[in-house]
């Protein structure tokens, strides 16, 4: 293995090298996987001949229950403790710096001099495109389904401490970017992974880590975040507009998407940041309507999730078994730890890595503990959650039609579509990022071709088993990401004790004292 590495070690792989990875990767998944397929009575065909036993194979690696059959699944752990860690490590940076997040975000410290492509609202409008989206509306629906009300609560749980593990990854990814001659900016996981292993004396693992990090990326972006999102948006909208041709809306939705990505991300960060809040606002708007309807039983709903939470028959498992599927559909709805967002933030407009860390807390505060609790507490108050013959988004809407917005399965169309596309256009630009580190930015008209052909074939078919294999290589994108953050975390807490030392002594004025004290220089000057 290490004679492997040392192949990879130099910082930026050759072709030849990351074909071999490439072909690596592919061939160990395979003959791992051929047992599988060996054992199985009925030998699927095509695609999924090649496709079941590796998806097979990955789901017993990453949810591999530690403690038991009824015990924590591997990558639940990993997360959690991760998330955990970090939000100790750095004294809970998630609720003292929660203020001074909205401060950044509302603009007292943008410098239009500072190094970056895009502000730092448009960088949280990017990387919440990602993430808000059908788990916000499906996946919290399902997560109530298979453990109870009290899911929600350690979902909430999940995300609170998942703010940290969004600070660290989106600091490392400011500190440790690439800024080309033209301003394009190079970021992401497989940059801190490289350098900061490469000074550690650790350069041929930190490259291994990179290559397999962005070889997960590009799988996950090609299936959950494209066609899956697609096929999504279609079958939301053909309830709309029945007859719909599924080739037609397909190539609509592919050239909107070729529009904005092939624009990079000054464009993705533009369009999302109109985007974003306009989905968030319909979606949150008609909750608000639904809970000020039933303003007065609320306390109940919360009441019932905070008491399941810890009741052990919430669901076959018991209260392992309600904690794995609330962490579980957390991770899936904000994606903290997967280094997904970190890629988005790492272009932000900022020379201040932490402040861009602050920034990105508040992703999971708004993915999860805002918008996916309002969701659960609809679905509480209407008690559609047990309800068996309805899942996913299906039973989100049934939870709003049967109270006061009967029309509600438009708006959750609209909201369906909306999202899919935001999920898609932020997610072309995770994969795009990957893929020129793995081959360089001069083939990236490569990946944009491959990834808008996977946007019209998305609408054409579910190709469920793909997109379940392209779920796992997201899970797995939290192994060397997370790795990463725990090595290189003494540096984060490092950079932060320094940070809040220069903002409480006055050594960090906003951009508007910073022009004031220019202004009154040149008039005293005069």
């Amino acid at each position: 293995m290490m004679s492997i590495l040392r192949t990879l070690g130099s910082d930026k792989p050759s072709p030849a090298r990351l074909l071999l990875a490439l072909l690596l990767f592919i061939a160990v998944s395979a003959a791992l996987a051929a047992p599988a397929l060996a054992q199985a009575d009925a030998p699927p065909t095509g695609v999924d001949a090649f496709f079941i036993p590796i998806v097979n194979l990955f789901a017993q690696i990453l949810f591999f229950p530690i403690g038991g059959p009824q015990g924590f699944p591997v990558i639940v752990l990993w997360l959690i403790l991760a998330a955990l860690f970090f939000t100790l490590r750095l004294g809970f940076v998630n609720i003292r710096g929660f203020k001074h997040a909205i401060a950044v975000l509302r603009g007292h410290f943008d410098d239009p001099h500072d190094t970056g492509e895009v502000s730092h609202f448009q960088a949280l409008a990017t990387a919440l495109s990602g993430t808000v989206g059908l788990g916000n509306i499906a996946g919290v629906a399902v997560a109530m389904q298979l453990g109870g009300p009290g899911a929600m609560f350690w979902l909430t749980v999940a995300g609170f401490l998942g703010m940290t593990s969004k600070f660290v990854e989106c600091t490392l990814a400011v500190k440790y970017r690439h800024v080309l001659a033209d301003g394009t900016v190079l970021g992401g996981p497989m940059y801190y992974l490289t350098q900061g292993f490469r000074d550690r004396g650790l350069r041929p693992v930190g490259q291994g880590l990179a290559v397999l990090f962005c070889l997960l990326g590009l799988a996950a972006s090609l299936g959950g975040a494209n066609m899956f999102q697609a096929n999504q948006a279609y079958a939301a909208l053909a309830q709309l507009i029945p007859g719909l041709p599924n080739w037609l809306f397909g190539l609509i939705l592919a050239a909107l998407a070729g529009v904005v990505i092939i624009g990079g991300i000054r464009r993705i960060g533009a369009v999302a940041e109109k985007l974003v809040p306009t989905m968030a606002a319909i979606y949150v708007g008609a909750c608000l309507i639904v809970l000020l309807s039933h303003m007065g039983q609320i306390p109940t709903a919360i009441a019932a999730i905070v008491h399941d939470a810890f009741a052990p028959t919430a669901v076959a498992g018991g209260l392992v078994g309600v904690m794995v599927q609330g962490i579980r559909r957390s991770s899936f709805s904000n994606e903290a730890g997967i280094g997904s967002a970190a890629i988005a933030h790492a272009a932000a407009r900022t020379d201040e890595p932490i402040r861009e860390g602050m920034i990105a807390l508040l992703e999971p505060f708004i993915d999860t503990i805002v918008i996916c609790n309002m969701t659960a507490i609809v679905i509480v108050l209407t008690g559609t959650y047990q309800e068996t013959g309805l899942q996913g988004v299906e039973l989100t809407a049934q939870a709003f039609s049967t109270t006061v917005i009967g029309w509600f399965p438009v708006i959750l169309s609209i909201a369906v579509c909306l999202f899919a596309f935001s999920t898609i256009i932020s997610w072309s630009y995770y994969g795009i990022q990957t893929w020129a580190y793995l081959f360089g930015r001069n083939t990236t008209i490569v990946y944009k071709v491959i990834y808008i052909v996977c946007v019209f074939l998305g609408s054409l078919a579910s190709l469920s088993v793909i997109i379940d294999f392209s779920d796992l290589m997201l899970l797995g994108m939290a192994f060397p990401n997370l790795l990463g953050c725990y090595i290189l975390s003494n540096e984060v807490a490092a950079d932060l004790k320094d940070y809040w030392q220069r903002l409480n002594t006055g050594q960090m004025p906003t951009y508007a004292q910073e022009l004031a004290t220019v202004s009154s220089d040149r008039t005293t000057t005069e």
